[in-house]
This record gives C-alpha cells, sequence and structure tokens, in this order.
C-alpha cells in the first residue's frame, strides 16, 4: 500500500516519520535507486551519503506509533 503503482500515492518511512514522495521527481513509479516507496528505508536513507537532508521539503504524512 502506498507504494506509487498505478493510482497510489508513494510514502516511505524514515525513522518513523512517514514522507509522501508522491510527486518527488527521484519517486517515479514509486522507486529510487532500487528501493520501493511503501516500505520502512530508515536504514537505506541513514547509509545513504545525503542522509536525511534528502528529506527536507518533502510533506510528512505521518508517525509511526508502537502500540
Amino acid at each position: 500500500m502506498y507504494d506509487g503503482t498505478g493510482d497510489m500515492d508513494a510514502y516511505v518511512a524514515v525513522s518513523d516519520v512517514v514522507y509522501d514522495v508522491t510527486n518527488s521527481a527521484a519517486w517515479t513509479d514509486g522507486t529510487h535507486n532500487g528501493n520501493s516507496a511503501g516500505l520502512d528505508l530508515t536504514d537505506e536513507i541513514l547509509s545513504a551519503p545525503h542522509g536525511e537532508s534528502v528529506l527536507d521539503g518533502l510533506t510528512i504524512v505521518g508517525e509511526i506509533v508502537a502500540e
């Protein structure tokens, strides 16, 4: 769900924050550099050269809260 395929929006989670990447040119069809939207990409983002700074300017649509 929210993987950017078909008519779905594309969301990614990083450090328990959910970002909307639907309109990001880098996330065409819900994928970016081998990563798929709809997943928790914390490890991938934190290990990337750009780190979390790539998330600046994206809309936050929610957060993950443990029950």
